[in-house]
Formats: C-alpha cells, structure tokens, sequence
C-alpha cells in the first residue's frame, strides 16, 4: 500500500485533536462486516448539520435507545482523516448540475484516507427516485489531484448514467475538502429492513485553487455533518434526529464550499444552509498556505 506524505494542511487535521462525539462507548465493527451489512452503494443520503454539543446529546439518546449500534474501529481508530479533491470543468458543470437540481448530475473526486494513503477515484451519479450511486476505482495517491489514466474510468461511468457529453468534459481539480469521519453502523429500521450506515464528520476544512501561492480556505471547527446512507426506510437515527427538531439540511462539502469561497457564483441552494448553519461558525483566508 502506498504511504502518502501530507502537505501541511493535511497535517494539521492529522494532527489537531478532533472534538469528542461519546463513541468510545460503543461496540465496534470490521470494515468488512461494515461493508458486508451496509454496503449501500445505491441508496438514500440524508444531511444534517449540528452543533458539536447537539450532535453529542443526539449520540447519547441513540445509544441508549439502540443497544445494537456500533461504530467502525479499524486497530483501535474510530475517527479517521479524509480528503477529497472535486474535478469539474471551467465553467463548473457539475456545481451547477446539483445546485439546479438536474436529473443528470454528477460529481467527480478521488478521496484519499490520510492516516493510510489509499486513494480512490469516486463517480456519484443520480438514480430513479433520488438515490445516490457511488462507483470507484482504485487511484495512485501521488495523482490525487490528476485523473490521468483514470480519465477513462470517469468518461465510460458517466456515459453509462446517460451524463451528456461524458466524453468531452474537460475536467481538472478544483476545490479540496479535508475532515475527520467516524461511521455508524445502525441496526434495521424494522424486521426485514436492511442494516443502515451514518457518517459523523467533524474539522470540516474548505481549500481553494490549491496549487496557487496564495489559497483560499475555510473551516467550520464547531460543526458536524451527519449523513444517514439507508435503503427506501429512513434509519433509528434519522428519527431521532426528526424528534429532535432537526431536519435534513441541502449541503454538499462541494457546494457548499463553493458557495463560502466563491461568493461571485450566482445565488445557489446552499446559500440558506451556510447563512444559518455555516457562517456562524466559519473562519476563512485568503492565504491558507501561510
């Protein structure tokens, strides 16, 4: 497996102690058995955004509620860093296939496990009724911000979700986002029902025009993004969540970031979302490299 060597802003999330979110609690489960149970390639997300303290009282209510949940623990780690880096064209194609709601929208990135190295080039495309498909292939973490050879992979994905022009998009790395994750495996909504996933990413970082001498960013410290991953049921959690006042919110790390660095981009449906949820909390530059 190849070791990736961070660049400094990677370092700092590798490095920087993330919030505690009461996981330490939990049983654990094996990637594999993870993967076995919920794999949930094509299924439905749902997004929520809360503050680090209503996300802990959220856990700990769940956790009491649904003994069977568990928490990913791979050699004893349950939070881990991620990165991923988008690819769109120069007229930002896929930022505005999403924020106009097409039917064929897509994204494009490779996401990178920093505390390993391994990178995967991911495709997300739309399906009947709204669910998300995720397909992937593996990717040199040296070229995480190239698709080179897997340019092929991305044009043959894309033309196989009905994607106009897959061929001739000029995609090039655009906006990165770095932020630690954890993953809950949640037990069936009912008899029957499939087992459901959720993702607890917390240290959110926005980058922008990465390899300028002077890059934008971001960061919104004090904030979790939860996402469910279920079959057609809605999840225990999304439940709870709903019982608790909050609802699913319109925020894509892609997007969203856009909207906080690139303010010259006309009005978009994350705007609400990082007025309400976002900009409380943000920090931001214009030279992240220093």
């Amino acid at each position: 497996m190849t070791t990736l060597v961070p660049d400094d802003a990677a370092t700092d999330i590798l490095a920087a102690p993330p919030p505690g979110l009461g996981l330490a609690g939990l049983g654990a489960v094996s990637l594999d058995e993870l993967v076995a149970l919920a794999a949930l390639q094509t299924r439905i997300d749902r997004k929520y955004v809360l503050r680090v303290p209503e996300a802990r009282a959220v856990l700990a209510l769940l956790t009491e509620r649904e003994p069977g949940v568990r928490v990913l623990d791979v050699d004893g780690r349950r939070e881990f860093a991620y990165e991923s880096v988008y690819f769109d064209t120069p007229d930002l194609t896929s930022f505005h296939l999403t924020a106009l709601r097409r039917r064929r929208r897509f994204k494009v990135r490779t996401r990178t496990y920093l505390d390993s190295g391994e990178t995967w080039l991911e495709v997300k495309t739309r399906a009947a009724r709204g669910a998300t498909v995720k397909t992937r292939a593996p990717h040199p973490a040296s070229g995480r911000r190239r698709l080179d050879e897997g340019a092929g992979f991305v044009a043959t994905t894309l033309d196989g979700a009905s994607i106009p022009g897959a061929d001739d998009l000029r995609l090039a790395a655009g906006l990165t986002t770095r932020y630690r994750r954890s993953t809950l495996l949640l037990p069936p909504a009912r008899p029957g029902a499939p087992a459901a996933r959720a993702t607890l990413d917390t240290d959110l970082t926005w980058l922008l025009d990465e390899d300028a001498p002077a890059s934008r960013g971001a960061a919104v410290p004090d904030l979790v993004v939860v996402e469910t991953k279920t079959g057609s049921t809605p999840s225990c959690l999304d439940h709870l969540l709903w019982r608790g006042g909050h609802r699913p919110q319109r925020i894509s790390k892609y997007g969203t970031g856009l909207a906080v660095l690139r303010p010259d981009l006309p009005g978009t449906p994350w705007r609400r979302t990082v007025r309400h949820h976002v900009a409380p909390s943000l920090t931001t530059s214009h030279d992240w490299s220093a």
